[in-house]
């Protein structure tokens, strides 16, 4: 029995402000203790305020993304890279005018029931 598994189709979640999410690895494919996803956030997107119980990591690979933690505005640019915390109140933004390419890893795995997102 080979010891690795070769991910060829992530599952795109659907959508309805235009981001792209590609969740190769999650609870989409049985593995609850970490998600990897490949996104793609359009000019001007931007979620609600959340308070996630997962810590979640997150690579530019282009453009760039802003994270407003805990009240401070952090923005970070192709090959920067950033761990926030679980517990860490965060809203994620694109208010540029380029979309932002990026690789999410969340431990344990995303889930509607852990991020916890306000109104």
């Amino acid at each position: 029995m080979k010891k690795y598994k070769i991910q060829k189709s992530p599952f795109v979640v659907p959508t309805t402000d235009g981001k792209l999410i590609e969740e190769h690895w999650g609870n989409s494919t049985g593995n609850s203790n970490v998600s990897i996803a490949h996104m793609v956030a359009p000019p001007d997107w931007s979620e609600p305020h959340q308070t996630p119980e997962f810590d979640e990591f997150t690579l530019i690979i282009s453009g760039k993304k802003q994270f407003e933690i805990d009240g401070e505005i952090v923005i970070l640019e192709k090959g920067e890279s950033i761990l926030i915390e679980k517990g860490a109140r965060v809203r994620y933004s694109n208010p540029f005018s380029e979309p932002c390419d990026y690789i999410a890893i969340c431990l344990p795995a995303f889930s509607m029931e852990l991020v916890n997102r306000e109104d």
